[in-house]
């Protein structure tokens, strides 16, 4: 057979499935959408990055941290939560703090299809807009389920997906001795320390802060350490 012909109808058949599923058919390109475990090293910066779905009573404690070290962060939160605690997430934005996308809902994302996986996305997007005027552009996945078919429907979108390279499990809260150590000892120039609101978190923040600082690095926002 003609190898014109045959392309035709692979090309053909690859249109009706993708029909048939009601799928988009985006192109994966991980060498472009590759997920962040890392920022741009040789600066001396960092990013702390907390992901948000519950502990709203922490945030304030976390605000005024922030606020004394001088220090900005990046929040991703989900929909279901700032839908519950809009003033909130709006002061969060007013203190200079970027305010990135957990998804609408803390979903399994491997579980979904990429219609489904653009709507969590595009509906927290718009969500969050609305609270705050902030485009959102960075993408924390729920659980840090990853792979390249959900970095690259992410990309396709307009976002970068973030993960981290120092994670301080503190969503079981340990203590914070533990914590501090979690995230002192795995950083390095460049890295993203992953916290979440919680008590001992709060209790382990100011001596992250200060001893990192003391070994000279300079906290930012994600999409700064990723430039």
């Amino acid at each position: 057979m003609d190898r014109r012909y045959l392309f035709i109808i692979c090309l053909f058949v690859g249109i009706i499935i993708g029909m048939a599923e009601n799928e988009l058919i985006i192109p994966v390109n991980t060498a472009n959408n590759s997920p962040y475990y890392h920022g741009v090293r040789g600066r001396n910066q960092i990013s702390l990055t907390i992901n948000v779905d519950w502990g709203e009573e922490y945030i304030p404690g976390f605000l005024k941290v922030f606020e004394e070290k001088g220090v900005k962060v990046t929040f991703f939160v989900t929909g279901y939560w700032a839908e519950k605690n809009r003033e909130l997430l709006k002061l969060m934005a007013e203190k200079g703090h970027e305010i990135g996308n957990h998804g609408f809902r803390h979903a399994h994302l491997k579980s979904l299809s990429n219609n489904e996986l653009i709507e969590l996305i595009k509906k927290n997007e718009e969500l969050i807009f609305q609270i705050t005027g902030q485009r959102t552009a960075l993408f924390a996945p729920p659980y840090g389920e990853v792979d390249s078919r959900i970095s690259s429907i992410a990309g396709s979108i307009g976002y970068s997906t973030i993960m981290w390279s120092a994670d301080t499990v503190d969503w079981q809260r340990p203590a914070k001795e533990l914590i501090v150590q979690r995230a002192v000892n795995k950083i390095d120039d460049g890295g993203i320390i992953l916290m979440h609101p919680t008590e001992p978190s709060l209790q382990a923040l100011e001596d992250i802060i200060d001893i990192l600082t003391k070994k000279g690095y300079k906290f930012v926002k994600v999409s700064e350490l990723i430039k």
